[in-house]
């Protein structure tokens, strides 16, 4: 049984390039070859002076071949300033998030989660949530939250919210598509024990495999499901 058939549409929500990726990238390669269509909504770019415009053009080509090697249908960035996200207004982001995931109508909608370190994520999510409100039958049937590997578990668990899956989508045949498109981010790939390591992304994939018996899989949180 697979969650995926082909005809539906999935979005995947990302504040920065590379976070879809960490949260949801085997997810995404099982939907692809099953003949979903996957986009991707990337709502901010590095602006400068706080980021140098090659360093943002080098990673929007990483991010490209990334989602090619995957199999994305297509890449939207919306160029919201990365880590300033507070300073525009919500209403903008509200209208522009919106516009892009309106015009994809997916039936699967993953988007990052709340509890995030960065407020950048937490803004994010709460924009998606507003286009996710169930207003009319277009509305995504089905909203998870992904977890993203040094943004999700550096907060304060108990204290703000801590991410507890309820889902797990088993990517025992994709986990190595997710690690070649976490590695075609050249710039972010560290080595490890960071978080941000193909073994700390293995590990993690092994984890939330080995917590419902599979091989490898991605944890998410279930917001919204409509059957």
């Amino acid at each position: 049984m697979t969650p995926f058939a082909p005809g539906q549409r999935i979005a995947v929500v990302a504040p920065h390039p590379d976070d879809e990726i960490l949260g949801c990238g085997g997810t995404m390669a099982r939907a692809t070859s099953a003949g979903v269509l996957v986009d991707v909504v990337v709502v901010t770019r590095g602006q400068p002076p706080q980021f140098d415009e090659a360093f943002v053009e080098q990673i929007r080509a990483e991010t490209l071949a990334s989602h090619a090697s995957i199999g994305v249908h297509e890449t939207h960035f919306l160029d919201f300033p990365a880590a300033a996200l507070d300073q525009v207004p919500r209403a903008q982001i509200n209208r522009a998030l919106d516009a892009a995931l309106s015009a994809i109508a997916p039936d699967i909608l993953f988007v990052p989660f709340v509890g995030d370190i960065h407020l950048d994520h937490q803004i994010v999510f709460t924009a998606a949530m507003v286009h996710a409100r169930p207003r009319s039958p277009a509305g995504p049937k089905h909203v998870l939250a992904y977890e993203t590997l040094s943004e999700t578990n550096w907060l304060a668990p108990g204290i703000t919210p801590g991410f507890l899956p309820n889902c797990y989508i088993d990517i025992t045949d994709t986990l190595d598509a997710k690690i070649a498109a976490f590695q075609a981010f050249t710039t972010q790939v560290k080595p490890a024990p960071d978080e941000r390591s193909i073994e700390a992304i293995r590990a993690l994939a092994t984890l939330r495999g080995a917590t419902v018996y599979r091989e490898a899989a991605e944890a998410f949180m279930t917001v919204r499901q409509i059957w």
